[in-house]
């Protein structure tokens, strides 16, 4: 049995490795601002090449922005949707919730790799002024690896430039959760309690004036 909701849609079956994680998510997201107001993000996912496979075998010789491409972009977003977009946002200790559907998403080939484009707006516009917020994106059980490889692979948008800066933390895991996700084997899944994936997890950090 395949673990990880991830895993359930995308279907990664070649991965052969021994430890968590199995697959891997390169994110992009920019920061988008309105009027004044913090209103979505915009995520760029592109998975490895090894978790592209299945997706991109599907898709054929489809040309962008065809049916097939659409089936493929809504299959995969119901279910990133039924677990709120991977992602967890915080304003003051308190989460911000997202609408329940993206305003726009797609799914293209980029050579070898699957890339999945949506727009996750928030449930209500949120304050920017003196504002800080930091949100998440992980898969909770670390059989998928979702993080930004560069600093600038998150950035605002340029309504927001002035007025708000943005950071990328990566944390540093203890040698426990190292040793525990190295132990795990594809048919292995961590306590759902544990939030294994969380404790990997880049934070981004929004700070406005």
């Amino acid at each position: 049995m395949i673990r990880g909701a991830l895993l359930v849609l995308l279907a990664f079956l070649t991965s052969t490795v021994s430890a968590h994680p199995h697959s891997f998510i390169r994110l992009k997201t920019e920061v988008i601002g309105d009027n004044g107001t913090f209103v979505a993000l915009k995520m760029r996912w592109t998975m490895d090449e090894l978790t592209s496979a299945d997706l991109l075998y599907d898709a054929g010789d489809a040309q962008p922005g065809s049916e097939i491409w659409k089936k493929l972009a809504a299959e995969v977003m119901a279910n990133v949707l039924g677990q709120h977009y991977f992602t967890e946002m915080l304003h003051n200790g308190q989460r911000v919730k997202f609408k329940n559907r993206p305003t726009e998403y797609s799914m293209e080939r980029v050579e070898h790799q699957a890339v999945l484009t949506f727009v996750l707006p928030l449930a209500e516009p949120q304050p920017l002024s003196g504002q800080r917020y930091t949100f998440s994106t992980f898969d909770p059980s670390y059989y998928v690896d979702m993080s930004y490889e560069e600093d600038n692979d998150a950035t605002l948008s340029s309504a927001l430039r002035e007025q708000c800066k943005i950071a990328v933390n990566t944390p540093t895991p203890s040698e426990e959760s190292l040793s525990f996700a190295q132990s795990l084997d594809k048919e292995d899944a961590p306590p759902e309690d544990m939030e294994l994936g969380k404790q990997f997890a880049q934070t981004v950090t929004v700070s406005c004036q």
